[in-house]
């Protein structure tokens, strides 16, 4: 697989949607991983993140302006011991809490499938990293509609084992902007991951469609220790 440019592949697409972008920093420190909304609406770009614990959540920026909070406002970020859980939407609870009871990624999230929210029909993608004594490897998901079919939904799961550095892998809910959006296809893609966590945080920020972004989270996590540094950056303040 041909090893893209994460700045190129957002700066030609105006509406990706939400994104996790996972994967390994170059120097081979560090497990990787960010996430962005965007939104066309007035109530999907009224939004921030903020901390939640280990985690992250999205709260509306005027609450005045909220005007339907079940499909925006969620934890997009959770941590569960060694593994931390990154998705587009409700589901990171669905992980954890199923996750908790000893059931798998894979199995979790067969309880779910994508957003009801017809006629795009938004596809569901999660992630997870797992982080132990050294060792790191992850996994993506999407469930997604048969081409805009809500009455079949196909399920993807792709998992990546002793990851390469300066590699990472990109998923994002739509292909391009559109009425109805249509949904990502294809396994995620393979992207470079380079430069420290400010700089890569400010690399995705300002690749990111002005008028769309809403907000990002980055995380890198030292594989040896576990310890981990998070950047926010919001368009709302």
């Amino acid at each position: 697989m041909k090893m893209l440019s994460l700045e190129t592949e957002l700066k030609g697409n105006s509406y990706p949607g939400r994104g996790i972008v996972i994967g390994k920093s170059a120097d081979g420190k560090y497990a990787v991983t960010a996430y962005f909304i965007m939104g066309r609406s007035e109530n999907s770009r009224n939004r921030v993140f903020v901390e939640d614990g280990e985690g992250i959540r999205t709260q509306a920026f005027d609450p005045s302006k909220l005007s339907d909070p079940s499909l925006i406002i969620y934890a997009p970020v959770r941590v569960l011991g060694n593994k931390t859980i990154v998705t587009n939407g409700d589901q990171t609870d669905t992980i954890y809490e199923l996750m908790d009871k000893q059931q798998t990624f894979e199995q979790a999230l067969r309880t779910r499938e994508f957003e009801p929210d017809a006629p795009n029909y938004t596809p569901r993608i999660s992630g997870i990293m797992h982080v132990e004594n050294g060792n790191y490897n992850y996994a993506m998901s999407i469930l997604k509609s048969n081409n805009g079919n809500p009455e079949a939904c196909n399920r993807y799961t792709f998992a990546y084992e002793n990851p390469v550095a300066g590699e990472g892998h990109f998923i994002h809910t739509y292909m391009e902007d559109g009425n109805p959006l249509p949904s990502f296809e294809g396994e995620p893609k393979l992207v470079g991951i380079d430069g420290d966590i400010d700089s890569f945080t400010e690399k995705v920020w300002n690749s990111l469609n002005e008028d769309n972004k809403v907000s990002l989270f980055v995380r890198y996590i030292e594989i040896e220790t576990g310890k981990y540094e998070t950047r926010i950056v919001n368009k709302n303040k």
